[in-house]
């Protein structure tokens, strides 16, 4: 199984899929897109040894999606970016080059106790590009309480959260994710849909999906239940299935988007953005895996990472919302 429709998150987001109204789905466009689609390289790196230090690198990624949201100005659509002798990096991936400096100058940015007392002074001192940080007050108290929750529960260390369960995202009330927004609120990302509980949780979800891409093929981390995983509803998937035409915005929701006029959280129209991504991304994987030999299929999150790559330094605009989620 490569898509689970029964899965936490996909099974949550039907009572929003069967009632849109800002939101359409052209599935005879989602075909076609999945023909050009399916002719790309989803492979995993191959690696057996690793390259990189698994230790550092759980640390890190799970350091990174604490902080991963909002690289977008709210008042000028400007976004977050980096220009050097290094290249250029936009949002995410101009937060990881600094965070990857940081590190090398060996401040001690990933233990819990660093994060818990990180001040304002320090962490415009890392990260420091070509706008103020966006929601640069809520990083800081995101990244102080995780460090706190850190320190009480798991001795400062993410290595010990990722060994208190098993390798998988559901199980019992143990199982990664469940584990995850239990100990970490910020991570517990979901809205109220006509008193029913629609399940994003897009940090949560990537930040396992990282550790299992680059680790996996080591065997030191792979995570058994990937069918369980969906895309991550962000701001840079909706773009890339709006842009492939794939969906399409009502006359007042292309308005908002355009004029960067504010998407409220929870509201209908944010909630069906994102639960949209999460059902094209999961047919889309459908119709290309169709199309694919057996061990040739992928997952959802393979699909999510190549649209990302693709259009995440697109410079149309995307929807924007005050959120830490994302």
């Amino acid at each position: 199984m490569f898509v689970n429709w029964d899965s936490k998150v996909l099974k949550s987001i039907e009572p929003v899929i069967n009632n849109l109204k800002f939101i359409t789905i052209d599935l005879e466009k989602l075909n076609i897109e999945a023909k050009r689609l399916a002719e790309y390289d989803y492979s995993l790196p191959k690696a057996t040894v690793l390259s990189i230090d698994p230790e550092l690198y759980i640390r890190k990624n799970m350091f990174i999606n604490t902080l991963n949201f909002a690289f977008t100005d709210f008042e000028t659509s400007i976004k977050y970016q980096i220009k050097n002798k290094d290249g250029e990096y936009s949002d995410t991936d101009a937060m990881v080059y600094q965070i990857d400096q940081a590190i090398e100058e060996e401040i001690p940015i990933l233990d819990g106790s660093f994060m818990a007392e990180l001040t304002e002074k320090q962490f415009h001192k890392i990260f420091s590009a070509n706008i103020v940080m966006p929601m640069y007050s809520e990083k800081i108290c995101t990244l102080n309480k995780v460090g706190e929750i850190l320190c009480e529960e798991f001795k400062g260390d993410w290595l010990n959260f990722i060994k208190a369960g098993p390798k998988k995202l559901y199980h019992e009330g143990e199982g990664l994710i469940e584990r995850l927004i239990f100990y970490f609120k910020r991570f517990d990302d979901y809205s109220n849909y006509n008193n029913q509980s629609v399940y994003f949780l897009k940090l949560a979800q990537l930040a396992f999906w990282g550790i299992h891409r680059e680790l996996s093929s080591s065997k030191y981390f792979s995570i058994e239940d990937m069918e369980n995983m969906t895309a991550f509803a962000d701001y840079i998937i909706p773009v890339a299935l709006n842009q492939m035409l794939i969906t399409a915005y009502s006359p007042e929701l292309i308005n908002k988007i355009s004029h960067g006029e504010m998407i409220e959280k929870d509201s209908e129209e944010e909630i069906e953005i994102r639960a949209v991504t999460l059902f094209v991304t999961a047919k889309l994987t459908d119709a290309i895996n169709q199309l694919k030999s057996q061990e040739e299929k992928i997952i959802i999150p393979q699909l999510d990472f190549r649209l990302w790559k693709e259009f995440h330094a697109n410079d149309e605009p995307h929807h924007l919302t005050k959120t830490i989620m994302y």
